[in-house]
Formats: structure tokens, C-alpha cells, sequence
């Protein structure tokens, strides 16, 4: 048999597609900082997007906890302690629900990562593992949240020590 003289078409690269443009941080919210500085984070556990990501920030977070505040946001936040941290919480879960209304789709996206990972820093600076949170949601899992929420409202002025199960 003769072989084919058929060259085969060379793969052609994929066009990458154009970066998003960064949403404009706040004078002052980043330092530069040469990379040798701080520790690196574990390997990547999962490619690509997946809740696993939240687990690698949480570590990452955890092991700013020592570094120098001078060159880590999470070590600053962490150094202002927790009612500092729950501040800063709240505001970027405020910023979240304001784009949220307005509807830009966008900017909710990324405010949401803020959220998460000032959530996480509260977490680290209330001593609570990510194991703790998704266990409640396991708990919770099943459970209509009216029933839940119920369940919850009687449980409190029993709490209280009180003989009714209206809140007065």
C-alpha cells in the first residue's frame, strides 16, 4: 500500500479570549508586594471553578494570619480584629445588594467575590472552619426553610425563659 502524501492540517491556537476589565479598586486597599515575601498557597486541589476554590482561600487566609500586615490585606483585616472584620463584611455585602438592585449583573459577580472572601476572613478571625459551615448546610439539607425558620422562632422565648412563643 502507497502511503498517503496528504499532509493533515495543523491545529490552529484558539483565539484567547479578551480579559474583563478589572473593577477599579480604592486608593489604598493594595501594597505592592514582591511575591518572595509571602508564603505560597498549597497547590490548586481542583482546575477550573468549583467550590473547592473557597477551601484553597480559607487556607490561604489562614496562613496570612502571621504574616506581615504591611504586606498582606488578609493579615491587616485580621490584625483590626473581629468587629473591624464584620465591618468590612457588611460593607461589601451592602455594595453587593446596591448592584444587585440595580441590576448589573457585572459588578454583582465581582462584589460577590468580595463578599465570600471577607466572609472567609471573618471566619478565620472567629475561629470557625469552612467543615462547620457546610456541616450546618448538611444538617439543613431537606428541611423547608419556613419550617426551619419556625422551628427557630420557638426555640427563642424558651431560650429567654419566657412562657409565651410570641416574641414580646
Amino acid at each position: 500500500m502507497a502511503k498517503s502524501t496528504k499532509r493533515r492540517p495543523e491545529a490552529k491556537p484558539k483565539p484567547r479570549k479578551p480579559a474583563k476589565p478589572k473593577k477599579p479598586r480604592k486608593p489604598g486597599k493594595r501594597v505592592a508586594v514582591e511575591a518572595a515575601e509571602l508564603p505560597r498557597p498549597p497547590p490548586p486541589l481542583a482546575i477550573g471553578p468549583s467550590a473547592a476554590v473557597l477551601d484553597r482561600l480559607f487556607s490561604v487566609v489562614t496562613s496570612r494570619r502571621t504574616a506581615n500586615p504591611a504586606v498582606s490585606h488578609s493579615a491587616r483585616l485580621l490584625t483590626r480584629g473581629t468587629a473591624k472584620v464584620a465591618q468590612k463584611f457588611g460593607e461589601e455585602s451592602v455594595e453587593c445588594l446596591i448592584e444587585a438592585v440595580a441590576g448589573n449583573r457585572d459588578a454583582v459577580v465581582a462584589e460577590s467575590a468580595d463578599v465570600l472572601y471577607h466572609l472567609i476572613v471573618l471566619w478565620v478571625a472567629c475561629g470557625i472552619r469552612p467543615e462547620d459551615v457546610w456541616d450546618e448546610l448538611k444538617r439543613r439539607e431537606g428541611i423547608s426553610g419556613i419550617a426551619e425558620k419556625a422551628a427557630r422562632a420557638r426555640k427563642l422565648p424558651v431560650a429567654l425563659g419566657l412562657e409565651t412563643t410570641k416574641i414580646p
